[in-house]
Parts: structure tokens; C-alpha cells; sequence
């Protein structure tokens, strides 16, 4: 019953060590970039102009009389501004990640050491350790695809050399009390 009780108590301390991390990073950095404040949503051709974008008009494909099909405008369309605006807010998402990633990365590996060496109550420190772990992944998972991939290499590789020596060290600390 107790390593049950324990369990759980370590997996809602995960989830909310991770709504902890993720919440403070979102308090101190604000809102993610939002799509629509870099690409608005334009309904009509002379908005569409302005912005800089191409109205591009419904079409129906209509058949004369002599048999040959012929595109006729209809109500409606949309405005392209794809090329203008998607450059501008992945630039601003590649900046907002990046201090997610910068920040995530440190608080993950110090949550994680936290749960590894100080906290002896093994729920405390299990549900520590996997939340570190959870905010390592929200970080970088946020970051990844801006990042190019000798970065990815050097700071997963950091990161399992900092992990294994952290569970060499986090075991021979427990052996020596003689608990396992």
C-alpha cells in the first residue's frame, strides 16, 4: 500500500513540477508569439493590398458556348501573405524559444539534482527527478527545430554525460547508507 501511495504521490509530483517550470517560464517570458499578430486574417482584397499580400479570387470553372471552360471569378477569395508574414513570426518564435530552451535546460538539470542528492524521501525525489526530465523536453522540444544539429548534438550529449554521472553518483551515495 505504501509503495502504491508512494508512486502516485511521485507521479503528481512530476506533473506538477512541470506545470511549475512551465508556467514560471510563460510568467517571466509572456505569451508565445501568436500567429494571427503576424499573419492576420484578411477577407478582403484592398486589406489584402495594404498588407502587402496577393488577393487571389475564387474561381468557378464555367463552360461557354462554343464548349471551352473558362475560369469566372466569384464572391470571395483569399489573401496571400504566407512569404511576408511567416518569415517574421518564425523569427519571432525562434527568439521566444530560444529563452525557453536557455531557461528550461538549467531549471530541468537543477530540478533534476535536487531530486537526486538532497530530497531522501523517494517520492519527493523520483516525482523531482522525472519533472526535471519533463521540463528538459519541454525546453528543448520547443527549441529543436530552430536549432541547428551540431547544437542538438553537443547539448544531447551534455546531457548524457551529465545524467550518467549523476546516477553514478546518486548510487554510490545510497550504497554507502547500505540501502539500494
Amino acid at each position: 500500500m505504501v509503495v502504491l501511495k508512494n508512486i502516485v504521490l511521485g507521479i503528481a509530483i512530476f506533473i506538477l513540477t512541470i506545470f511549475v517550470g512551465i508556467y514560471g517560464i510563460s510568467t517571466l517570458y509572456g505569451v508565445e508569439p501568436q500567429y494571427e499578430k503576424y499573419c492576420p486574417n484578411i477577407n478582403n482584397e484592398a486589406e489584402c493590398v495594404e498588407f502587402g499580400g496577393t488577393w487571389n479570387a475564387n474561381t468557378q470553372v464555367v463552360v461557354d458556348s462554343r464548349g471551352e471552360a473558362k475560369p469566372v471569378p466569384v464572391q470571395g477569395g483569399y489573401c496571400d501573405v504566407y512569404a511576408k508574414c511567416q518569415p517574421v513570426y518564425e523569427e519571432a518564435q525562434r527568439v521566444y524559444y530560444k529563452k525557453v530552451f536557455l531557461t528550461a535546460l538549467p531549471l530541468g538539470v537543477v530540478v533534476i539534482a535536487l531530486g537526486a542528492l538532497i530530497f531522501g524521501l523517494e517520492a519527493v525525489g523520483s516525482g523531482l527527478m522525472a519533472g526535471g526530465v519533463g521540463l528538459l523536453i519541454y525546453g528543448a522540444g520547443q527549441y529543436w527545430r530552430f536549432a541547428d544539429d551540431w547544437l542538438k548534438f553537443v547539448l544531447s550529449l551534455i546531457g548524457l554525460i551529465l545524467v550518467i554521472a549523476l546516477a553514478y553518483y546518486f548510487n554510490r551515495k545510497w550504497m554507502k547508507k547500505g540501502r539500494r
